[in-house]
């Protein structure tokens, strides 16, 4: 479900939410069927690393950075909202056959277009290294049939996600980061590619499913976004990539991709 959202002021009525969720996968149901040119800003991945990707899959991959750049050789890499698996077919091929990477989505049609084109990817890499679970990104700790989590603690070396961060209602906020915590292994990274803004959204904007939807109402402000990382006990926590001009300008509102990046310690 790779995209981007904006908001600092919200609504925590779960009315507001249901919708809101109703909105994201209403429409990213729709986007695993047919590319929607507007919900993702270009980015430039290296063509090599495209090549073993089905058409359809990369055609569907909706997101505004390249959080990839941060995967290492035999890394346990896991990518939240993992939408058509593109981010994590490049790093399957980034981490080796002694890697591993773990998708996470909740939208069923995403998930499908993933698992289908897994083992082609598989057959042209020559390893099958990618595993696709479903799931909502905010809720890692969300008990299994066997009494174990989504994503168990302390296996994960880099946790990535390209635009989804800002889809999950702010409620679900110190859910999220404490999950994204929880699973990194002493010196674990984050590569967060995701959109920020530079004032807080007004409710009335965080309201409209179609802005919510659309990756403009529920981003982080930019300064925030930092703050919650380092608040995590994150290091070096900065933005290795910032675009120049915003993305979208809203009601005065300026919205820009941005990349976080940042190690835990050592234990």
């Amino acid at each position: 479900m790779s995209s981007s959202c904006c908001s600092s002021t919200s609504s925590d009525s779960g009315t507001d939410a249901l919708d809101q969720s109703r909105a994201v996968d209403d429409r990213y149901s729709s986007a695993a069927k047919a590319q929607e040119a507007c919900l993702c800003t270009p980015v430039a991945f290296k063509s090599s690393l495209l090549k073993a990707i089905p058409s359809d899959v990369v055609e569907r991959d909706y997101g505004c950075g390249d959080p990839t750049r941060w995967v290492r050789p035999g890394d346990t890499v896991l990518d939240l909202g993992s939408g058509s698996g593109k981010n994590s077919f490049i790093c399957a091929q980034l981490v080796g056959s002694a890697g591993a990477v773990i998708g996470v989505d909740r939208n069923i049609e995403m998930l499908n277009l993933a698992r289908q084109a897994a083992p082609v990817v598989a057959e042209r890499i020559g390893f099958a290294n990618v595993r696709f679970v479903e799931g909502a990104i905010e809720a890692l700790d969300a008990l299994q049939s066997d009494g174990a989590p989504l994503i168990t603690d302390r296996t994960i070396d880099v946790v990535l996600s390209n635009c989804v961060l800002n889809l999950v209602n702010p409620s679900a906020r110190q859910a999220l980061l404490a999950n994204i915590r929880r699973v990194l292994r002493p010196e674990g990274r984050v590569a967060i590619s995701d959109i920020v803004c530079d004032k807080p959204v007004p409710l009335v904007l965080q309201q409209d499913p179609e802005l919510w939807s659309g990756c403009i109402s529920g981003a982080w402000q930019e300064e925030s976004f930092l703050d919650d990382f380092r608040a995590l006990g994150f290091k070096k926590v900065h933005y290795a990539d910032r675009s120049d001009q915003p993305w979208r300008v809203v009601e005065g509102i300026e919205f820009r991709s941005v990349t976080l990046v940042g190690q835990l310690p050592d234990s």
